[in-house]
């Protein structure tokens, strides 16, 4: 929620700067991406006893959508289960995917669709666009040498099964000399190589949001 008010200070700062009506102007037909990630579910959620006791993981994922905005793209949970930093935490010794924590991003997942379903209907003047992350990302893990890769349980950096974000650099003790044969920079965010690959499968989504007025599931 923090976002929001951060949002809502930008938007201030640029009537301030250009005046209500063009910043009006900007604010609607500017294209806006939201993302409600992995990060909010396996490093808050599933790690955080007091969400679990106050939340179900289906009432943590509500709330995503922001103020003033005409041209929305809002991405899709990928599968969290099949990151690394979550198979070694919560996999109990094996090396598949943990679906029950798949689940979770598939019900989100559902869950947008029925959002946006909703908000086109309310708000005739808003285009959204879905930006499916999910079934990509899981084709590329559980068959990486189809894509040229041949790592998906564990990344680059590393051991590649805990470390994380500011834990890894290209110094860190084990970190592999090529990261574009790894799905996984660190246990938890994809490569250089990866994003490439889902960015090139979301060009129809972003084309669409830009210049159509359909929306793209």
């Amino acid at each position: 929620m923090n976002q929001l008010e951060f949002y809502k200070d930008c938007q201030e700062e640029l009537v301030k700067l250009i005046g209500k009506e063009n910043a009006t102007s900007i604010i609607s037909g500017a294209a806006y991406l939201l993302v409600d990630g992995s990060g909010d579910f396996a490093q808050n959620y599933f790690i955080n006893p007091i969400l679990q006791n106050i939340y179900t993981p289906y009432q943590f994922s509500d709330n995503l959508y922001a103020l003033g905005a005409r041209k929305i793209g809002v991405t899709t949970l990928p599968p969290i289960g099949c990151m690394p930093f979550i198979i070694t935490k919560f996999g109990y010794h094996s090396n598949k995917c943990v679906e029950t924590i798949n689940n979770v991003a598939l019900d989100f997942n559902k869950k947008l669709n029925l959002t946006t379903e909703n908000l086109i209907k309310k708000l005739p003047g808003v285009k959204l666009v879905i930006f499916d992350i999910y079934q990509p990302l899981y084709e590329l893990i559980i068959r990486p040498s189809d894509y040229g890769f041949f790592e998906a349980r564990k990344g680059c950096c590393g051991t590649g099964l805990l470390e994380v974000a500011t834990l890894c650099n290209k110094i860190s003790i084990g970190t592999c000399a090529d990261a574009s044969k790894y799905v996984f920079w660190d246990s938890f965010h994809p490569t250089e190589a990866t994003n490439k690959i889902l960015m090139d499968h979301l060009i129809p989504a972003a084309t669409s949001l830009l210049y159509s007025n359909q929306t793209v599931r």
